[in-house]
């Protein structure tokens, strides 16, 4: 993103929101179970035994590896920004992450908006996902929102969360260009993804 006050000041900032992001709660979450003890445990509750069943579903048959050669147990794949009548706006976080802030969103000022990430999970469910973001503008930070995104088994196929609704800022002092720093968290403090990226907002549709 090419703004005026940004640089080396506002790359600091950013790598210090990364840093913060991660910092966000004293909870102190139970220690992590996998697919097998969660099975075996209160088989007498029969109630408790068909919640689980629902919970898991294909990942009771065992572990689940959609990718092979990935280790990761959460592999986060997409940003899409979403404005009704529109196309998403995509971004593909399966590539170099440095290179993200060179696609910059253009919205229009005053528009609602969601954000959904698209993800992974695979080998053993994951507890307590959280999307947690930061905005900044010419380095200062103007916006910061948590979203809790819950536990998830494995799936063969793609998961996906999307925030509520969204307001973007108006007027001529909220146009202008924005960075973000997003992370991908969970309640057992496994930061399965962080990045920067960048809008820009204006009057109209650059279309």
């Amino acid at each position: 993103m090419s703004d005026s006050g940004s640089g080396e000041g506002e790359h600091e900032h950013i790598e210090s929101a990364l840093e913060d992001l991660e910092i966000e709660s004293s909870y102190k979450p139970p220690p992590e179970k996998s697919i097998e003890e969660i099975i075996s445990a209160d088989k007498e509750d029969e109630s408790l035994q068909k919640y689980k069943e629902a919970l898991l579903g294909e990942a009771k048959g065992g572990k689940i590896v959609v990718e092979s050669n990935d280790e990761r147990n959460v592999i986060v794949k997409r940003l899409a920004l979403c404005v009704s009548n529109r196309p998403d706006m995509e971004l593909d976080l399966t590539g170099p992450l440095d290179q993200l802030k060179k696609q910059v969103f253009v919205i229009k000022e005053g528009i609602s908006y969601k954000i959904r990430i698209d993800f992974i999970v695979q080998r053993e469910i994951v507890h307590g996902l959280k999307y947690i973001q930061k905005t900044y503008r010419l380095g200062v930070p103007v916006d910061r929102m948590t979203h809790m995104v819950g536990s998830y088994p494995p799936k063969t196929e793609m998961q996906s969360y999307t925030t509520p609704l969204e307001g973007a800022p108006s007027g001529v002092m909220a146009r202008g260009s924005y960075t973000v720093s997003s992370l991908f968290t969970d309640d057992d403090k496994n930061n399965h993804l962080k990045w920067e990226w960048a809008f820009e907002i204006k009057k109209d549709w650059k279309d």
